[in-house]
This record gives structure tokens, sequence and C-alpha cells, in this order.
């Protein structure tokens, strides 16, 4: 078991619409400047294990990155360090993108 699932964008839009959940963007700054999910917070995959601290355990968290492979480190990552409540976007910003969803600068 993993600790953490995998979910779609539309759950992840159904996640965001009912509010509560922190969104975290785990690619490098260079990716994130090209665009990113409007409530993502960046926070690069090779800074996680440093700043895991700052993020709640109790809240549900979902990573994303371009594809879903590094974001799905992240949420092992936490999900291995006490996080209940961790989800990876699959498919990542580029599903999200494919999807025609809202980007930001």
């Amino acid at each position: 078991m993993s600790g953490f699932r995998n979910i779609t964008v539309a759950e992840l839009e159904a996640m965001l619409q009912q509010g509560d959940l922190r969104l975290v963007d785990v690619r490098t700054d260079a990716e994130v400047a090209r665009g990113r999910i409007p409530q993502g917070e960046p926070l690069p995959l090779h800074l996680l294990p440093m700043r895991l601290n700052e993020l709640d355990k109790t809240r549900p968290t979902v990573f994303y990155c371009q594809m879903g492979g590094r974001s799905a480190q992240a949420a092992a990552f936490a999900a291995a360090n006490g996080f209940s409540n961790v989800y990876n976007l699959q498919g990542g910003i580029a599903a999200w993108m494919q999807a025609g969803l809202p980007v930001s600068a």
C-alpha cells in the first residue's frame, strides 16, 4: 500500500470546489513559471523533505507535477511521514490543460 490515492482531473476539480484542500506543485521554478493550476502552491520536489513540516498532516493534500511521476514520489513521501489524506493528480498539469481547465502564470 502506497498510502496515497491517484485522482483524476475531474476528481481534483470536485475537491477544489469543496474547499479545505492544499494543492502542492512539486515542479521546478522554471516549470511553474510556464503556468500552474491557480490554487497550486509551488514547493519543488527536492525541497519537500526540508519543508514537509510546513504542511498540515491532517488537511487533504494533493500533489501534482508535469505528468504525475514526481508528484507520486511526493505523495508517497508525505504518506510515509504521517500524512493521512494524500493524493496524486494522475497525468499532472498536462492532463489538467488537456481537459481545458484554467492555468495561471
